[in-house]
């Protein structure tokens, strides 16, 4: 294994196959949770991986962080195998999860996080002003000695955030950090995580989500996978940038059942389309190889009696990326039935 001292994060052929016990058939499958991943992530960048729910990115956090072994290739995270040099590995990383637990729930803020930075080693006195300052960024220094029980869901998870920041490693990993939190606590947290990337160029955060804003607004690469396996990895603009040469349009029309949506799957130029049924309106989106092919949307929707309400054309998206590298919406792959 060559070794890139640039790099705080490197995969190669990473590989997962769980055994998993079939009651009917009373033998074992086997399931890929990730197939042949390589990655490289440069030290100081905020790097995402952004895919649906199952798609194996926990998998990956989990292999990185030195909780789960590989079933085939090999990882290295701050230059230290995953395997083999796991207790280098582990002073120098964190990990935060989203809807994880929070604590002792009779311990006070302060006194969890001050337990916590016990396990790495750092003195007290300067433990105590890492707590204060980092929840001062997050905005909960007046909560320092409230009980963590007493905390509502978006407060215990900033809690866990400053947990994850509070020994300043080198890399950390933020497995959907944001799930459950209201629009405010998603953008602080999101803010923070910002902050401290470009506080120190040495620092580096490896970011799980599904949520597309999420990826966009703070990634510098994104890394799609699906199924286990990396479809594609650069930055939020030139994965959009991709699509730029196809017309994208977004059309509010009546309720229309699932099945004459389908019939726009068949029109020359049509490349996707995602129907996303409303209370009182539909939403069709449409990606086009050009924009001349919208006329025969137009004539495929009169002679199947659906209006047209309203329509917009737009600039592709991380969603629309994702429905062109996998054929289905984030939405529709989390809600399909297993195979």
């Amino acid at each position: 294994m060559k070794m890139n001292s640039n790099l705080a994060i490197e995969t190669q052929d990473l590989g997962r196959i769980y055994k998993i016990r079939d009651a009917k058939k009373k033998d074992r499958k086997e399931l890929v949770a990730l197939h042949d991943v390589n990655l490289a992530v440069e030290r100081g960048e905020l790097f995402g991986l952004l895919g649906p729910n199952g798609a194996g990115k926990t998998t990956l956090i989990k292999i990185l962080t030195t909780l789960l072994a590989p079933t085939l290739g090999w990882a290295r995270v701050a230059s230290f195998d995953v395997m083999k040099q796991q207790a280098q590995v582990r002073p120098l990383i964190n990990m935060v999860s989203g809807g994880e637990s929070s604590g002792y729930g009779l311990l006070t803020v302060r006194e969890n996080l001050w337990m916590f930075s016990q396990f790495y080693g750092i003195p007290t006195a300067q433990a105590n002003q890492r707590i204060k300052e980092l929840l001062d960024v997050v905005g909960m220094s007046d909560r320092l000695n409230t009980k963590s029980a007493d905390l509502s869901t978006g407060l215990r998870q900033k809690m866990n955030i400053v947990r994850g920041f509070l020994t300043d490693p080198h890399v950390v990993f933020l497995d959907e950090p944001t799930l459950g939190l209201d629009v405010g606590a998603s953008r602080d947290v999101r803010a923070f995580v910002r902050r401290w990337v470009k506080e120190n160029p040495e620092r580096t955060v490896m970011l799980t989500t599904h949520y597309m804003v999420e990826a966009d607004e703070l990634c510098d690469r994104v890394a799609i996978i699906n199924q286990g396996r990396v479809l594609a990895c650069d930055t939020p603009s030139n994965l959009k940038r991709r699509l730029q040469r196809e017309a994208i349009f977004r059309v509010e029309t009546n309720r229309v059942n699932g099945t004459a949506s389908r019939v726009f799957e068949s029109l020359p130029g049509v490349k996707n389309v995602i129907h996303r049924p409303g209370d009182a309106r539909d939403i069709i989106e449409f990606v086009l190889e050009q924009e001349h092919v919208l006329g025969s949307v137009f004539n495929a929707m009169e002679s199947n009696h659906i209006q047209l309400l309203h329509l917009e054309k737009r600039e592709p998206t991380l969603e629309d990326v994702f429905v062109d590298l996998v054929g289905r919406s984030m939405e529709q792959v989390e809600h399909a039935e297993p195979s």
